[in-house]
């Protein structure tokens, strides 16, 4: 049985270090398989264990191909991110490059990531409908940081004005940095009213306590599920 293939090159960005990009493809991909595009959080990669499980899930079961890269914060080794323009332009030229080169066109392609990740995917659907920002069938955004720790009245809404497609969001019971009672009113007041998976324990990067009994990167699989699903349902 054919297996998925997996593939990294550097891809340059204008201004900045070129930066790494992976690229996970089932097998025989069939017309009209998605494209899941996925950037990282503020103090993780693209080798974050939770990304690398999606893209070899999503590429096993044939659902999508997914492609992740490294911020260029990343790439020069710095701990502090980026400014929010530089890590926008950076998502534009993976996109650039998934569309015009790594898929065939009319390819549904899927956007997001985990909480630096997620947010930086959002404000760039949200800025398409204001000129500018990117086309996507929709978006999986793995906790999304809604609130400062500790500071639940004050939510960073800004991203989400304009998420006008299909959205998935994930967020843990455990999250200091997104209440779930918080974001569902959020979301169901969105342009296309997003949904919500929440994993119970999960804390900022879903993984789940010690004290459960179960290993931290347990909700892995269920999390991958749930996109599976989502990507599915949404390509239809």
């Amino acid at each position: 049985m054919p297996q998925p293939a997996s593939r990294a090159f550097k891809l340059p960005v204008p201004g900045q270090v070129d930066v790494t990009v992976k690229v996970d493809s089932p097998a025989g991909t069939a017309p009209g398989t998605a494209a899941l595009i996925l950037a990282h959080g503020a103090s993780n990669d693209l080798d974050f264990p939770l990304l690398a499980h999606l893209g070899a899930h999503l590429a096993q079961t044939g659902t999508a191909t997914v492609v992740r890269f490294n911020f260029p914060y990343v790439e020069r080794g710095a701990s502090s991110p980026d400014p929010s323009a530089v890590l926008e332009e950076t998502m534009m030229a993976v996109y650039g490059r998934l569309a015009g080169e790594l898929v065939e066109p009319g390819t549904p392609v899927f956007v997001g990531g985990k909480s630096l990740g997620a947010r930086t995917a959002a404000e760039l659907v949200s800025r398409r409908s204001e000129g500018g920002g990117l086309s996507a069938a929709g978006l999986v955004l793995l906790v999304y940081p809604l609130h400062p720790p500790g500071r639940r009245e004050r939510l960073y809404l800004e991203p989400l004005r304009h998420i006008d497609v299909p959205s998935l969001f994930f967020s843990g019971t455990r999250d200091p940095l997104c209440d779930p009672d918080l974001l569902r009113p959020v979301l169901a007041g969105l342009e296309h009213p997003g949904e919500l998976y929440v994993v119970e324990g999960g804390d900022h990067s879903l993984h789940l306590p010690g004290a459960s009994g179960r290993k931290p990167e347990d909700s892995y699989p269920e999390v991958a599920a749930q996109v599976e699903a989502f990507i599915a349902k949404t390509v239809g």
